[in-house]
């Protein structure tokens, strides 16, 4: 579990094909490495990944396929900056909301407006999440913890302060950015809940390789 206050910024430094999924390879920055442990999950952009390897300034996961194909993994290549946050312990500050690390889906930004004291960004999430997201209801953006400031159909708004910009990977966005989103977990589990006996019928699933991504143009490294 993680609460979207991000710890550092990341940079990455490899992401190797390993067949069934990618071996990717983090300098960690000023994240405290300290603590870490193999087993351990940090969020990298949102994304819940163990740690497979690791050292005083870098970490290693492997990223599945079907991670790659519902986030932005799709996208990144070496030298990309990450937001970076190790898992919560039970004595610490709980400063954002419930982030599971378990991305929803892919949005994009298609509005930056920059105020005296903040930039405006909207993002356009995928219409079959838009049910999820509220007026000041809770959000995570690229692991991320922030309040929605306003809802237009599966768009919605975001006011970012300085400090927040500069500690994120948010000050890169522009127009066009795809972004890694994850909505309210107790919009999730009350979804489940009103779905009453139906919830026990079995939904067909598809496995997804990383070959088929490929062919059909999600990856992009």
């Amino acid at each position: 579990m993680f609460t979207g206050i991000i710890e550092a910024l990341g940079t990455i430094e490899s992401m190797v094909d390993k067949g069934d999924a990618i071996r990717l390879k983090v300098n960690s920055g000023k994240l405290d490495m300290s603590d870490v442990a193999l087993g351990d999950s940090i969020a990298t952009n949102g994304v819940c990944l163990t740690v497979v390897d690791y050292s005083s300034h870098h970490y290693s996961a492997d990223v599945s396929a079907e991670t790659i194909r519902l986030t932005g993994f799709a996208q990144y290549k070496p030298g990309m900056q990450v937001n970076l946050e190790k898992a919560m312990q039970a004595n610490s500050r709980f400063g954002g909301h419930i982030v599971s690390g378990h991305v929803d889906g892919v949005g994009s930004i298609t509005k930056v407006i920059a105020h005296s004291d903040y930039i405006e960004f909207w993002v356009k999430a995928p219409d079959e999440l838009a049910k999820y997201i509220a007026h000041k209801g809770s959000i995570t953006v690229d692991g991320v913890s922030l309040t929605v400031n306003k809802v237009n159909g599966s768009e919605f708004m975001l006011w970012i302060i300085p400090h927040t910009l500069q500690e994120t990977v948010m000050r890169h966005y522009q127009v066009g950015t795809r972004v890694n989103l994850e909505v309210d977990v107790i919009a999730r589990y009350l979804e489940r809940l009103m779905l009453g006996d139906k919830a026990a019928e079995p939904q067909q699933q598809s496995d997804i390789s990383l070959a088929f991504l490929a062919e059909h143009g999600y990856l992009k490294r």
